[in-house]
């Protein structure tokens, strides 16, 4: 199998691999961007009343500090149909097509810049793709748009190799370093999810300095009551979506350290990595996390340089795809500091997870309450979950690529 130079597959899964045989290497023929549908659609419903997960409620963030914009994120984030995520596909002269996701407006620069790039490239060059991609956008990327980018490119050729090889991604990333990984649920939809199984919850933080001593104190009750719904035991942390100062941040610490706060996260703007690092050594009831909104391993190693977190969070879709955010969590491991990433359930960065073993737990999000048993039954099955000692456990699919369970449209 001549063909994939840069991919040790064992013997018995070369017998199995599409491509078995081949003489030549693969070459890119195309790239698009499309539109992707569930091969298995769920019902539609309406969340039940006062639901969390409905979106319309507020969450602190950078903007509160302007009242018109505090209600909700979707009063000043772009129109995700002009500017959101995006998903593309990248088709070979054999016939073995990936798919990929990246970050808002990443679809226009792949269309208009990368791919005349890709064109014509060997996709198992995963490396040299890369490089390539970085190099051509650094005179107006190297973080934002470009990255996002990137990003989906990348996660559509390892999709693409997998598929090749005829093995799951995880697989091709070393294997798996646990049985099953456990995951937290994000949300405040805090009775639910812990009636569905999950003891590690957190928490979208509401209010932050503009909503003064008030804010505080329905911050900790938000607190109090995951802690009164977990018990002693369960895991809690809090995500402060860039909306809080230092001060805050160190009087919230005081104020929620009496319920046993796991970490704090994205307390500060992302680019203040001397912030961070202050908090990172002055608090010691709760762990400092943040690299949601950081990209690549040079935003990484700036983290690392300023001490400013005891977990890094790396989003794939945003900092660079799977090749980057495996750098990122080599560089994490030489200083054995945890890799959570950011959205981690999803299913191409849980294949990360599981081949990493400093890449602990995954972020799961559940359906709204109000649903038909349907909904939730699905949700088990298409993510994988399973129950243990420590709450609700997620795993990569085993097909070939990243498992998606979705088909591309036009």
């Amino acid at each position: 199998m001549r063909f994939a130079p840069t991919v040790l597959l064992p013997s018995a899964a070369l017998s199995q691999a599409p491509l078995a045989g081949e003489k030549s290497r693969l070459k890119i023929t195309s790239v698009r961007l499309v539109g992707m549908r569930p091969r298995r659609p769920v019902p539609s419903y309406t969340p039940a009343p006062g639901s969390w997960s409905t979106g319309g409620v507020e969450v602190a963030n950078p903007m509160s500090i302007y009242p018109e914009y505090k209600a909700s994120r979707s009063l000043f984030q772009p129109d995700p149909g002009k500017l959101g995520g995006f998903w593309v596909e990248i088709a070979t002269d054999k016939g073995v097509k990936g798919y990929g996701t990246g970050g808002p407006g990443g679809g226009y620069v792949v269309e208009q810049h990368l791919t005349k790039l890709l064109l014509g490239e060997d996709p198992f060059n995963l490396e040299r793709i890369w490089d390539i991609l970085w190099r051509s956008t650094m005179s107006y990327g190297r973080a934002g748009i470009a990255i996002n980018g990137i990003s989906g490119v990348d996660i559509a050729l390892w999709d693409l190799v997998g598929k090749a090889a005829g093995l799951p991604v995880y697989t091709l990333l070393g294997g798996q370093t646990k049985a099953r990984i456990p995951a937290y649920c994000t949300g405040n939809d805090i009775e639910q999810h812990v009636e569905f199984g999950y003891t590690k919850l957190k928490l979208a933080i509401p209010h932050g300095p503009a909503d003064g001593r008030e804010g505080q104190r329905k911050n900790v009750e938000l607190v109090k009551r995951a802690r009164a719904a977990l018990g002693a035991d369960g895991e809690i942390m809090l995500d402060c979506w860039m909306a809080w100062d230092e001060r805050y941040t160190l009087e919230m610490a005081d104020l929620v350290a009496p319920y046993r706060v796991y970490w704090m996260e994205e307390c500060l703007q992302p680019h203040d990595y001397e912030g961070f690092g202050r908090l990172n050594t002055q608090i010691k009831s709760t762990r400092i996390v943040t690299g949601e909104h950081e990209y690549t391993r040079y935003g990484f190693r700036r983290l690392l340089e300023h001490q400013a977190a005891a977990i890094w969070q790396p989003d794939i879709h945003w900092c660079g795809g799977l090749t980057e955010l495996r750098r990122i969590g080599a560089l994490a491991a030489a200083y054995d500091i945890p890799v959570i990433p950011h959205g981690g359930g999803s299913r191409d960065s849980v294949h990360f997870i599981m081949a990493s073993v400093n890449s602990p737990w995954a972020e799961m999000f559940m359906p709204a309450p109000g649903g038909p048993p349907e909904v939730y039954k699905r949700y088990e099955e298409d993510n994988l979950l399973t129950r243990g000692p420590e709450g609700i456990y997620t795993r990569p699919a085993e097909k070939p690529g990243f498992g998606w369970d979705l088909e591309a449209v036009s």
